[in-house]
């Protein structure tokens, strides 16, 4: 008698009315689009009113220019500004951190709250506070940072009235987010992004500073999404993102 098959499939994203906002937090410029611009594209294509938080403009990052790091950060929120555009996001706060010198910090934790309060999204999508050994470069100092300060920020901060008080006198109400899309390894969800994964490279090529010299993007991406689509059992030919899902209500 053949043994029969254990292996578990993770779940597919369907589409759920009750998504009506979206914020996504992150640590730099282009993090969203590597991570999450096709699940972004997805929800915008659905009705979904998605928003954009960048903790650092990047101004440490990457290239081989000889900018300053003003003129570096000015630049990149431009692409990152025109990448949004891509998957339809206009709506973009830039909390100007110190790209490389992100830590997790009671200002951070507020400015983030104060970012969930303004726009009361149902669903925060940042990055996984966990280190991951398989791919360490996927774990930046600064995406733990923000993704472990997000966190804190949607439980408790964004929820407790006398958490920062001086935001309920700004006309910052408090907010309760109803779950949380962890971007990363160790995935329980993913989101079949194949409708929108000319979508997501087109936003990462905004990022010219970074990717421009970049002649295997596109394959690049193409295989990443394509194994996480096989993690889920999607048919061949499929692309996909996956997040972990916590329930934050």
């Amino acid at each position: 008698m053949s043994k029969k098959s254990t292996k578990k499939t993770l779940r597919v994203y369907e589409r759920d009315e009750s998504l009506r906002r979206a914020l996504v937090v992150v640590a730099h410029p282009d993090d969203i689009d590597f991570g999450s611009a096709g699940t972004v594209a997805t929800l915008t294509a659905s009705g979904v009113d998605v928003s954009y938080c960048l903790v650092t403009s990047g101004d440490a990052g990457g290239d081989t220019s000889t900018l300053s790091r003003e003129e570096r950060a000015a630049e990149r929120e431009r692409e990152q500004t025109n990448a949004a555009k891509e998957v339809g996001v206009s709506d973009l706060t830039f909390l100007r951190w110190p790209d490389g010198r992100v830590e997790v910090t009671l200002e951070l934790r507020k400015a983030i709250a104060a970012v969930i309060r303004r726009v009361k999204p149902d669903l925060v999508i940042t990055q996984s506070p966990e280190r991951n050994y398989e791919r360490v470069f996927a774990s930046h100092p600064d995406h733990l940072a923000a993704g472990e300060a997000t966190m804190r920020a949607v439980y408790p901060d964004a929820r407790n009235p006398h958490a920062f008080p001086e935001l309920v006198v700004e006309g910052l109400e408090a907010h309760t987010v109803s779950q949380v899309w962890l971007a990363g390894f160790a995935p329980t969800m993913v989101v079949d992004v194949t409708e929108q994964i000319d979508r997501k490279i087109a936003a990462l090529r905004q990022h010219v500073s970074q990717v421009g010299e970049r002649d295997d993007l596109e394959e690049m991406i193409r295989t990443w999404t394509r194994a996480t689509a096989k993690l889920a059992g999607l048919k061949k030919g499929r692309f996909a993102e996956g997040f972990r899902v916590v329930n934050t209500k």
